[in-house]
């Protein structure tokens, strides 16, 4: 089954500085590319892989090696400590959602073709994009709007929401289209509506608040030279994960010691993180907002 390209996948594997007997967890398996070529490098080593994703299952090859969990990474430790395991050698997260997830319609993650307005990463979830917005105040959409899709006109857009749920429920792509479309720039529509889809994809999934419990999770996990590997693909997941690895902290709030030596529980493996190549974008064009960044615990 086509499910996933992975981005930047040998820069972010070569990044967790595999151990052939070393423990690793890939928290979204995916399509499994980044498992399968961990699992290339291990011997005696053991991968666990997390994805709240049924769909994903699919995918698991037969290999003892590897442990998978249908679960939301949220719950890494817990889990890990049920399986036997409370220190790992690395970690290696692929954010945001897969190709199989925006190419298939009934999912509704996309905006391209007029399918109900789900976005739910966990079938199971209990809110869909369309709960959201039937049962969300104006005030709360706004900011939902303003914090997770950056729109600066975001209480405009809650308005317009509003008005048009009141005369009848959003369900599908074209009603949410029809009640916004006159706020979207011209020769910018693609940006606009890319912006609300993403405000509300994570506000269904909780992916900022679920993304920190992961991170603060995996520093009580990883030993000492531990690799923590993270790809990103918008501003908002990658400010979260750049502040943690530089600060320990989400803010980026710098504490130092009496030398004035910034305290932090990682060293920064590269600190400007990777971004692909012209070549690994024309290959694959998802791949153009993804990026890199490596940490190793101290």
């Amino acid at each position: 089954m086509y499910y996933h390209v992975p981005a930047l996948l040998e820069e972010s594997v070569r990044g967790l500085n595999i151990r052939s007997d070393g423990i690793y967890v890939d928290v979204t398996f995916g399509g499994g590319g980044h498992s399968m070529e961990i699992l290339k490098r291990l011997k005696r080593g053991k991968l666990i892989a997390f994805d709240q994703d049924e769909d994903a299952m699919r995918n698991v090859p037969d290999d003892k090696r590897l442990i998978f969990l249908n679960q939301n990474f949220r719950f890494l430790k817990n889990n890990l400590k049920f399986n036997g395991v409370d220190s790992i050698d690395g970690l290696i997260a692929d954010l945001g959602v897969s190709f199989y997830q925006f190419d298939e319609p009934e999912r509704g993650f996309t905006f391209r073709q007029d399918v109900p307005l789900d976005m739910r990463m966990n079938k199971k979830g209990p809110v869909t994009a369309a709960s959201l917005i039937k049962t969300l105040d104006e005030a709360s959409l706004a900011k939902v709007l303003y914090d997770f899709g950056e729109l600066v006109n975001s209480r405009r857009i809650a308005r317009e929401i509003v008005a048009a749920r009141a005369v009848k429920p959003l369900t599908t792509v074209s009603d949410m289209i029809n009640a916004i479309g006159k706020l979207a720039p011209p020769r910018q529509e693609h940006k606009f509506y890319a912006r609300v889809f993403q405000a509300l994809r994570i506000a269904v999934n909780h992916e900022i608040d679920y993304l920190r419990e992961m991170l603060e999770q995996s520093l009580d996990l990883l030993k000492k030279d531990g690799r923590l590997v993270v790809i990103t693909y918008h501003s908002l997941e990658d400010r979260v994960v750049k502040n943690f690895m530089r600060t320990g902290n989400f803010e980026g709030e710098e504490k130092k010691d009496f030398y004035g030596n910034l305290i932090t529980p990682f060293r920064i493996i590269n600190k400007k993180g990777t971004v692909p190549d012209e070549i690994e974008v024309e290959d694959n064009k998802r791949a153009r907002s993804a990026r890199l960044r490596i940490a190793e615990k101290i």
